[in-house]
């Protein structure tokens, strides 16, 4: 991330910035202010809300106004951004805030001078509070420009690079909440540059090389295998998908350890760089977005990074499974059998089926660290976007304890999931003639729980395991909305740190 972050305890109408953010509630004849905002709100003859009224702003979550302030406070500009309704008890909800203030910094970054210093004076009475318009503005100035060129663009970059964003909070504690959340959103940046990057420049390979990378940088032990490693070592999921490109499949293994440590999980990400579908070729519409099928394998890897730096106490390993599925003449064909590694046989039936099968081999290499538990993140399926949509992701898992463990972090975290089962009837459909499963079921009702169920066959009895579909949620293809851009949206990172994190706190 290019911003940096600071707290102050000062009136924000007081403060020497280039905008000042405040929140409104709606509700009433004109939108109130919020906790944060009174200071701001009085400086204007008649308060700023009456002001926000005749502008036609409500309040309303995530609506954004920007007014010069002519001298009533010292910034220049002033940003309200609508909260919703005033809650009858407690604090703000965390999620609403962090919208709030991404919807704010992704005005002021718009703006030909872009965001510059900006002063966050939204409600942040609580420690979380604090973090959460942290992360919301950080995520919300995010922009991916590697590819964009001339003058303007390097300005803009220049102008990024002097971000400095102020959260306004007197809370306990607010220091640490603000650093955590700077290792959150640095994460989930780097999840969603990856994710943007032009498939030609993100092969297998080079993905293996961005980790070798980041395990350089934060000290995690890595482990690459090149297609040689997996044919020798009996990867047929890998291979068997990797086999159609010239740029050949790879397996990384990253470890963060701790010397005090008694829990292990274990993260397992689905890094197809670009997805054609195979010989079972996609139609050109649902290619567009295909350098996003490595979205699970890219949370992994930034969760690596992030756990490492916030030094948790618990031990945690990373598989990347990554390659690229092209048709050629050497591609895989329907009908096909693979063995994954530990022998188990699928019979491929549909070669854009192939995420369960790379998955496959990292489920079962994972077992080999002896994990508390087993967590694996995946673009998996497209009938994930039939049942949840595009914002939300889903949650399976072979014990219900599990998977409720899982949905509760991605809501800490303010990630939208929701639980899903995995029915045994549905087992039947994956039944092959030829082989120990096929990797499609024979009907298309319920495919992200049949792809789940297959998943499920590559877990030992007694391991715990819980699978996360964010096919959705991983590229926005609409516009922007709060603090989550167009493109890579870096979904399920948080939650793999929030996992971490709890198993952190099981010690």
């Amino acid at each position: 991330m290019s911003t940096t972050l600071s707290v102050n305890t000062e009136s924000p109408s007081s403060l020497d910035a280039d905008a000042v953010v405040v929140g409104y509630h709606s509700g009433g004849d004109a939108p109130e202010p919020a906790s944060g905002a009174h200071s701001v709100d009085a400086a204007f003859a008649g308060g700023l809300g009456s002001t926000l009224s005749l502008l036609g702003a409500s309040g309303a979550p995530e609506e954004v106004h920007t007014i010069a302030s002519l001298g009533a406070v010292k910034a220049p500009v002033v940003v309200a951004v609508g909260l919703g309704p005033a809650p009858a008890d407690g604090p703000v909800d965390s999620d609403v805030l962090s919208r709030a203030a991404g919807a704010a910094l992704r005005s002021l970054s718009s703006r030909p001078e872009g965001a510059g210093r900006v002063v966050l004076a939204l409600p942040a009475t609580t420690a979380e509070q604090a973090g959460a318009v942290a992360l919301g503005a950080e995520l919300g100035n995010y922009s991916f420009d590697r590819y964009r060129t001339g003058e303007k663009a390097e300005k803009k970059a220049a102008r990024a690079a002097e971000t400095k964003l102020t959260v306004v909070s007197e809370a306990a504690g607010a220091g640490d909440a603000v650093e955590r959340a700077a290792v959150l959103a640095e994460a989930v940046s780097f999840t969603r540059d990856l994710v943007n990057t032009a498939p030609a420049d993100l092969v297998p390979e080079d993905l293996a090389g961005a980790a070798q990378e980041i395990a350089r940088q934060a000290g995690l032990e890595i482990e690459v295998l090149d297609e040689r490693a997996l044919s020798e070592g009996g990867y047929g999921g890998l291979t068997g998908v990797g086999q159609g490109s010239a740029n050949p499949p790879r397996l990384v293994r990253l470890a963060h350890s701790h010397p005090e440590a008694t829990k292990t999980v274990a993260f397992v990400g689905k890094g197809i760089t670009f997805d054609s579908g195979g010989l079972s070729l996609k139609p050109s519409g649902g290619m567009e977005w295909m350098k996003s099928d490595m979205s699970g394998a890219a949370s992994v890897l930034a969760a690596m990074r992030a756990i490492s730096t916030l030094g948790l106490k618990v031990n945690v390993v990373g598989y990347l499974t990554v390659a690229e599925n092209m048709p050629s003449g050497t591609a895989q064909r329907p009908s096909d059998v693979l063995s994954i590694y530990g022998g188990k046989t699928v019979e491929v039936l549909n070669t854009d089926a192939e995420g369960r099968l790379v998955m496959a081999d990292g489920l079962v290499r994972a077992h080999e660290d002896e994990p508390d538990l087993i967590v694996d993140i995946a673009t998996l399926t497209g009938a994930q976007l039939v049942a949840l949509g595009t914002r939300v992701f889903a949650v399976m898992a072979n014990d219900d304890a599990v998977r409720e463990e899982i949905v509760t972090a991605a809501g800490a975290e303010g990630e939208a999931s929701w639980p899903m089962p995995l029915p045994d009837e549905l087992r039947a459909g994956l039944n092959s003639s030829v082989a120990d499963i096929a990797n499609v079921a024979g009907e298309r009702w319920g495919g992200m729980l049949s792809a789940g169920i297959f998943l499920r066959e590559f877990i030992e009895e007694g391991t715990k395991w819980a699978h996360l579909d964010i096919a959705g949620p991983s590229f926005n293809q609409g516009g922007p909305h709060g603090y989550t851009p167009k493109g890579g949206t870096g979904a399920g990172t948080r939650t793999l740190v929030r996992i971490a994190e709890d198993y952190a706190r099981k010690q």
